[in-house]
């Protein structure tokens, strides 16, 4: 049976995600909107606590997730902008659609609601990339990495071509 988003349905996320590696754990820092009921007078949170230190763990087409060290924000609108190898100073508004705290961290996810197509189209080839890579690797194929990976500026792979520049289509 599948999915209306076309994938199976033990799959229910309509983008693929990048597989999370050393290089694409990502310090940031995520900013967000005040609360439209918040007042603009002496009683408002000050815009510099308006925003907090975050890790990138997971990232896909439609959204992120992040391990925060403090609780989210009550916000209803984040806004990012994303530097990490192939994207950067991408930026992009989202909301939190999933808080679960471990421990004294806090894996948070967001769901993007304004993102230029353009980088959910790189961000998908991307991770088809990357998972064409390991689809290649586990077949034992001698050619695993290819040189129009657009995933090859992230790849730690060890089987990663050195003998390749990275690819210039960003």
């Amino acid at each position: 049976m599948k999915h209306p988003n076309g994938k199976h349905s033990t799959e229910r996320r309509a983008h693929r995600r990048l597989a999370v590696v050393s290089d694409l754990v990502e310090p940031i820092v995520l900013s967000y909107a005040p609360d439209s009921k918040e007042k603009k007078g002496k009683d408002s949170v000050p815009k510099h606590l308006r925003t907090q230190p975050a890790v990138l763990t997971d990232l896909s087409a439609g959204g992120l997730q992040l391990i925060t060290f403090l609780a989210p924000p009550h916000a209803k609108s984040f806004k990012m902008t994303l530097t990490i190898p192939g994207l950067d100073n991408l930026p992009v508004t989202g909301r939190v659609v999933r808080v679960s705290k471990k421990g004294e961290t806090y894996s948070v996810g967001i769901a993007f609601t304004k993102i230029a197509k353009k980088f959910q189209r790189q961000i998908t080839r991307m991770a088809e990339d990357d998972g064409d890579c390991n689809t290649r690797l586990s077949l034992g194929l001698p050619e695993s990495c290819v040189p129009t990976c657009s995933f090859h500026a992230l790849c730690n792979k060890s089987q990663k071509a050195p003998h390749w520049p990275k690819s210039k289509r960003a």
